[in-house]
């Protein structure tokens, strides 16, 4: 009778924590999984600086309730073109994309790509374009939810001779990043050369192309600082910049339970852009060092040169005008916008690291096809990640 009783006893006790271990298991399983979609890679300052970052914090402040899941490399697929229409059509949830990829589609975005409009830091064009998205890119961007927009640090022309003149442009060819960069280095007597980012050194190497208008990360990423000794640089604002937009499958973010709507939206905005902005500044300023301490030349144009530059450009940027007319929108009030917010900004402080910031250096991958299996993200605990990951300290 007595092992009756405590065989009843036992089981009565068993029943009753049954549900809160499945209550706590439920606790610990994510509410939401998100996959994340970028097109640099797993080593690159964008993927380890700011992206799986962000990515934790957003873990981390909804107690584990969404897991998000970074797969760079394009390793869901497609072309880095195709990135926005992935986020719209919800083959990924959440995608890092350069709206300039595909020309005309974003129109009013591409003010901050026009020559010379720009600060040259990145930080202060991320948090500009974060408060000109709020006012005038709305519509632009119906069909996803924008967590924030963000601008790279200005291009430097990066070339196998020296670079000191609109004279020393003439008949140069070079990769820029995007059609308004192409016209810029047109109206200085250069062409403009749009290949695929990882393709850049095979046509330095086969002398199909003599340098880029490209940002100074980019130089470690794809092995160039052999390749390309001389440097030509802008004191003030910049010749070019390419625009990012860090958007969300709108259906995605609408089935989110209002908490966790709380968490992604206290990790949007101004916080998420100065972040990224932040960390542009911090790869520019360190590769930029580096090339100094190599010896490597590096010529900063003065104000007078510079003003010729801005004039000969001028046609670009009227041209762009009577473009934006055409669709019925005021080029000019959108470029003075920029500027007013750009002045906003400028007395931004400059990003500070805890100590000496390596260069990421990226593998060079030819970008993939489309194609069915999903790989697997890269451990965002791996020994790898988390040192390099420890290298910034940049509050949201």
């Amino acid at each position: 009778m007595q092992l009756a009783r405590r065989t009843l006893l036992a089981s009565i006790m068993a029943t009753v924590a049954a549900p809160a271990v499945l209550r706590l298991a439920r606790a610990e399983a994510p509410a939401v999984t998100l996959k994340l979609h970028h097109y640099f890679s797993a080593v690159s300052g964008g993927h380890e600086r700011f992206l799986a970052p962000w990515a934790r914090k957003v873990e981390a402040e909804s107690a584990g309730r969404i897991r998000i899941d970074v797969f760079p490399s394009m390793q869901l697929g497609g072309a880095p073109a195709q990135l926005l229409d992935q986020a719209r059509d919800g083959v990924a949830d959440i995608v890092w994309a350069v709206p300039s990829s595909t020309p005309g589609r974003f129109a009013k975005i591409e003010a901050f790509e026009l020559p010379f409009v720009l600060s040259r830091r990145a930080v202060v064009n991320s948090r500009a374009i974060e408060d000109y998205a709020a006012s005038n890119l709305q519509d632009e961007f119906r069909e996803f939810h924008p967590i924030c927009f963000s601008c790279r640090d200005h291009g430097v022309v990066h070339a196998n001779r020296a670079i000191g003149s609109i004279e020393d442009l003439k008949g140069l060819r070079l990769h820029v990043p995007n059609r308004l960069a192409g016209d810029a280095v047109r109206a200085l007597g250069a062409q403009g050369v749009t290949v695929p980012t990882p393709q850049v050194p095979m046509a330095i190497a086969g002398h199909a192309i003599d340098g880029c208008l490209d940002p100074w990360d980019v130089l470690p990423g794809l092995k160039l600082l052999d390749a390309l000794k001389n440097h030509t640089d802008f004191a003030e604002s910049g010749l070019s910049t390419a625009t990012f937009v860090l958007a969300m499958n709108k259906p995605a973010y609408e089935r989110l339970p209002r908490d966790l709507k709380t968490v992604i939206d206290n990790n949007a905005g101004q916080g998420a852009a100065g972040m990224a902005g932040a960390m542009w500044d911090l790869e520019a300023r360190t590769v930029a060092d580096i090339v100094r301490d190599r010896g490597d030349p590096v010529t900063m144009l003065p104000a007078e040169e510079i003003a010729h530059w801005r004039k000969a450009t001028e046609p670009v940027i009227v041209a762009w005008q009577e473009q934006m007319k055409e669709r019925k929108l005021d080029g000019g009030k959108l470029i003075d916008t920029v500027q007013s917010l750009v002045t906003k900004y400028v007395a931004e402080p400059e990003p500070q690291s805890s100590q000496r910031l390596q260069p990421a250096e990226q593998k060079v991958v030819v970008e993939p096809q489309a194609r069915n299996e999903v790989t697997v993200r890269p451990k965002a605990d791996a020994p790898a990640a988390a040192s390099r990951s420890k290298e910034l300290d940049i509050p949201l």
